[in-house]
């Protein structure tokens, strides 16, 4: 039953143009061709990008970090086991009914079960430095891909001249900067949807999940019908734009406001030439409308370009995203990640309130001690010279 399944799986129909056989792209005279066998190693590696990920983390990105002044928050809240247990089992956003019944129970005010209710979902938040974390390792690997991308492409004639994309396909020998390329940056994205359960849930969290598909997707196919040639040019593109956008993070995170508005302006004009001009009138043009002067429709061909049109439904999506924070960028002067939830303003919420009450009791204890070491009342109507 496998094995039927599997030579229905790799019929030449399904991935190859009309009269072509695998056969055709077996190893000869020294030259090497893409096998599905080679995507094998994108695992381990993913798992190898893991644990690289942790330790980057821990000796690179956490004293880069403290080096900017964050610190790893600590929520500290005084336990009361009816609120800590009406939060596990009921809700963490009580109405204002619950907040003045569990007010009674506990002999509080409530705005005191209103701040315990925020500080214990702060608790169960990421904090900044974890955020940090994550850019900038997510920007130090789109530096490094990036980089390894140009100096992979630039001397070779496709980057220049669309047409040399499906020149002699699909009999195109693989190259090792290819297979490295293309085997680095799928264990990459392998790496991302393994850790998607432990790093920052966002809004958008099932749009990353469709993406980090849909990208592992589109290259594991492209691999094995050997559209590598156009699948680099996909990958440089995209690649090119993710480093601003981590950078900007960074900066947002340690407090280097107009510093991360710079860097978000930049990786906008990046995204938009990249995404919305190069992405369909360079790479889908060349993916859709060339090889139709060298072959005739077929399966892979098509089954191709709609996964290319996914993704450019996806940079529709994240464009919307982007010109909502262009517009807080331009009109309010700051930049907040629109897809996050607003544990930030809770978190700053509450440092205020907190302040605003030690200065009470401390105002408190001034009138109670007699207005300072001085002790002289000033009667209503007068005031001190």
């Amino acid at each position: 039953m496998f094995q039927k399944f599997k030579n229905w799986f790799w019929l030449e129909k399904f991935w190859l143009p009309p009269t072509i056989k695998w056969s055709d792209l077996e190893d000869h005279d020294g030259l090497v061709f893409v096998k599905a066998s080679h995507l094998y190693m994108t695992i381990p590696y993913a798992l190898l990008l893991m644990i690289v990920r942790y330790f980057f983390e821990k000796f690179v990105a956490t004293p880069l970090a403290n080096a900017f002044g964050i610190r790893k928050a600590v929520h500290k809240i005084k336990p009361n086991a009816i609120l800590e247990n009406f939060f596990k089992h009921s809700t963490s956003q009580p109405s204002h009914n619950d907040v003045y019944g569990l007010a009674k129970k506990c002999n509080l005010t409530e705005r005191q079960v209103e701040r315990w209710f925020r500080s214990r979902r702060n608790q169960d938040r990421p904090c900044r430095m974890k955020k940090f974390q994550e850019s900038c390792w997510r920007f130090t690997f789109y530096l490094m891909i990036t980089v390894a991308g140009v100096v992979f492409l630039y001397d070779k004639p496709w980057a220049y001249d669309l047409w040399e994309v499906w020149r002699d396909y699909p009999k195109q020998p693989l190259l090792p900067s290819q297979y490295w390329y293309y085997i680095l940056e799928m264990s990459f994205y392998w790496s991302l949807l393994f850790s998607l359960g432990s790093d920052i849930k966002r809004k958008d969290f099932l749009a990353h999940v469709i993406h980090h598909l849909a990208a592992i997707s589109l290259m594991s196919f492209s691999w094995c019908a050997n559209y590598i040639r156009s699948g680099t040019l996909v990958m440089l593109v995209h690649d090119v734009s993710d480093i601003w956008l981590e950078s900007a993070k960074m900066f947002s995170y340690a407090g280097w406001k107009q510093t991360c508005n710079a860097l978000f302006l930049i990786f906008s004009i990046v995204f938009f030439i990249s995404r919305f001009i190069i992405f369909p009138f360079w790479i889908l043009y060349c993916t859709l409308i060339l090889p139709l002067h060298y072959l005739e429709p077929f399966f892979s061909y098509i089954f191709l370009n709609l996964q290319l049109m996914i993704l450019q439904g996806l940079h529709l999506y994240w464009g919307y995203f982007i010109m909502k924070m262009l517009n807080r960028c331009i009109f309010m002067k700051s930049i907040q990640d629109v897809r996050s939830d607003n544990e930030e303003e809770e978190e700053e919420e509450e440092e205020e309130e907190e302040n605003e009450e030690d200065t009470n009791s401390k105002g408190r204890e001034y009138l109670k001690n007699g207005l300072g070491t001085n002790s002289h009342l000033i009667p209503n109507g007068q005031h001190t010279r």
